[in-house]
């Protein structure tokens, strides 16, 4: 946080700092012998140490900033729920479980079991980590999504971008791939302007289509009936009736125009647009992903990172607003995502790439624990912000750990409670940006990456825990 941003001539790290030596004093007062003065008994105790410093101060110093080249995040939109999938309450009774009640299974990590069915993420438990208390308290679909991407309160006078906008302006300078800088698989689905005020050219780019059909058809890049041959074509006779800038090639102008057409042809006809032909991979390894829209998107993901785009979004296809009809989707929905996401996470690891790439999965809150068994929802669950579960992994993020906890029903924060701007903080931390770096407003008004305190969000730390 900027100077300009403190409310007091005390930071927090001064007051920890001040808080620790006074500590120590103590302790040095208590070593000197039968001579040493005691403490007073009516006098008021010592202040805790400011958690949320201590915790931001450690991730600091245990970061490896700049570690996440990517980003791939897993947006379950509508809020999966958690005590059915990675946070399971087993015990709890058929008014919170129904059909799950019990069925867990163990993992490769001693501490880490999940619901049952997830069997291909439990055994990839020591490449990712959870957050069991992730919490934000917001029940609207838009609100919590915005909150979950963006960081800052809803409802503001500024429209922020979202994190996946945030890195492609931080990457600008450094990325210059064909492919656009932020994509999203297939549609966009957060339900508010993800570039927000930094405009158009951070607008996420989606792909539409289905990388599960025999054709993965880009909008944009692959013309649905034209094969490659009457494009190529077309191109070519453009070329040749198009006498603009003739003979003025030496023209900043004429030449930035030539530039861009290149470009764009790279993207349609070139090697951008063979990063999304699926073709190129191997029968067994598109089997191994699942050949459904979710698991294709997953690997198209993975080719994305290969490519160097720095922000890739998975909408997942279906949602999870399970009001009724839970248990069926639960059942025919997670074993894509488990089967999808843990194949991606084994074949970024297996091929050197989870070290750089940071995977984050989850919906904008989770879904009530105590199940609606009343008509019309006949065994549903509502929107649930109090607590969920996020999964992390990869980008400088450690595997095999849980931070935080529910309550025994899985109703509220049990321990540590982590807020969203914990969460993308530590995710810029990773990156090498800077939360507290001032961004372009149109109209110049003040905006930062986070700005918690001015706005008065809560905030537990970043992810000390797992970095």
């Amino acid at each position: 946080m900027s100077t300009s941003h403190r409310h007091s001539s005390i930071t927090r790290r001064e007051a920890l700092r001040r808080g620790t030596l006074g500590a120590a004093g103590v302790f040095a007062a208590g070593a000197l012998g039968p001579n040493a003065v005691p403490a007073r008994a009516d006098a008021p105790a010592p202040k805790p140490a400011d958690e949320k410093a201590v915790r931001d101060d450690a991730a600091r110093a245990k970061a490896k900033k700049g570690q996440t080249k990517s980003v791939i995040q897993i947006f379950l939109w509508g809020g999966m729920s958690h005590n059915d999938a990675w946070d399971p309450k087993p015990g709890t009774g058929y008014e919170y479980l129904g059909d799950f009640d019990n069925r867990f299974i163990p993992s490769n990590v001693d501490t880490v079991k999940l619901g049952y069915l997830f069997p291909k993420l439990a055994q990839q438990a020591d490449k990712y980590s959870l957050i069991r208390s992730m919490t934000h308290g917001n029940n609207g679909h838009e609100t919590a999504a915005y909150l979950m991407q963006t960081g800052h309160l809803p409802g503001g006078r500024l429209a922020y971008p979202s994190v996946g906008a945030i890195f492609t302006y931080f990457r600008r300078e450094q990325y210059k791939g064909l492919i656009p800088p932020y994509v999203v698989m297939l549609q966009a689905a957060g339900r508010f302007s993800e570039e927000g005020f930094l405009g158009p050219a951070y607008k996420p780019f989606a792909t539409g289509g289905d990388p599960n059909a025999a054709r993965f058809e880009v909008e944009g890049i692959i013309n649905r009936g034209i094969d490659d041959g009457r494009q190529r074509a077309r191109r070519d006779l453009v070329d040749k009736v198009n006498m603009l800038g003739y003979g003025l090639s030496d023209t900043p102008e004429i030449a930035g125009a030539e530039e861009a057409k290149q470009r764009a042809y790279g993207l349609i006809l070139g090697s951008g647009r063979e990063v999304f032909n699926l073709d190129n991979e191997s029968s067994a390894l598109r089997d191994r992903y699942g050949r459904n829209t979710f698991g294709q998107e997953c690997l198209a993901a993975r080719r994305l990172v290969e490519a160097g785009v720095p922000y890739i979004t998975i909408s997942f296809p279906g949602g999870w607003d399970t009001h009724g009809g839970h248990f069926a989707t639960m059942r025919s929905q997670c074993p894509m995502l488990d089967q999808g996401l843990a194949t991606l996470l084994a074949d970024l690891g297996e091929r050197g790439l989870l070290d750089s790439t940071l995977v984050w999965c989850t919906g904008e809150f989770g879904r009530t624990p105590r199940i609606s068994w009343e008509p019309p929802w006949n065994g549903g669950r509502h929107h649930h912000g109090d607590v969920f579960t996020v999964l992390v992994a990869g980008g400088g993020f450690k595997g095999g750990r849980v931070v935080g906890a529910s309550d025994e029903k899985g109703e509220k924060v049990g321990t540590r409670p982590v807020y969203p701007a914990d969460l993308l903080g530590s995710m810029y931390l990773l990156a090498g940006i800077d939360a507290s770096a001032k961004l372009p407003h149109p109209w110049g008004l003040d905006a930062y990456v986070l700005d918690t305190e001015r706005e008065g969000m809560k905030s537990a730390g970043m992810l000390e825990e797992i970095l």
